[in-house]
């Protein structure tokens, strides 16, 4: 039995040595995490605790897809995603003085789509050509195009911006093919 396959199993039968487990393996970089940007340890255990009851009802609800990493690397990058999110909320909290929060229930459902678009797009950029693939991440670290240039040996940063543009465009392309982009979108 694979890793994953292991935790998913364990999550959907409850298996208290297999939740053990993943607080045993998982929570401490998960800690890590949030005690680096701007978070305590109370905020590390409402994240890990939430995405744990998220990817539990994926599992029970719509049926985890596979997971083209490990269960490890699929669970922090929920926990990171669902940290950045509270921060980006308590920004807004803080910078328009909202006077009502959304519901639990709303904000974790809004979690789940997030991560799955996330793991759609993810999954789609994979299929691009390697080219693409590096200049779309440069792209998306905010690396100069001059710097593209050098990195890329393009002639131009014109040839850069046409390069970024065509394989935006064909990621575009490839995630709205997809049957779950209806379902993704708000």
């Amino acid at each position: 039995m694979s890793d994953n396959t292991y935790y998913i199993q364990g999550i959907l039968d409850s298996n208290e040595n297999v939740i053990t487990d993943i607080y045993i393996r998982f929570f401490p970089k998960v800690v890590k995490f949030i005690l680096q940007n701007n978070g305590q340890q109370v905020d590390a255990e409402d994240i890990f605790q939430k995405v744990l009851l998220q990817i539990s009802a994926r599992i029970r609800i719509r049926e985890l897809q596979t997971i083209n990493s490990t269960f490890e690397a699929y669970f922090f990058t929920a926990c990171k995603n669902l940290w950045r999110r509270e921060l980006n909320k308590k920004k807004r909290v803080t910078n328009i003085d909202v006077k009502e929060l959304v519901s639990e229930e709303l904000d974790m459902a809004h979690a789940l789509l997030e991560q799955e678009r996330w793991e759609l797009f993810k999954e789609k950029l994979e299929k691009l050509s390697d080219n693409c693939k590096e200049i779309l991440t440069l792209f998306l670290k905010k690396v100069s195009y001059a710097d593209m240039v050098k990195k890329m040996s393009y002639t131009t940063e014109t040839v850069a911006r046409q390069r970024v543009f065509k394989c935006k465009a064909k990621l575009i392309k490839i995630i709205k093919a997809d049957d779950r982009f209806d379902k993704l979108k708000l």
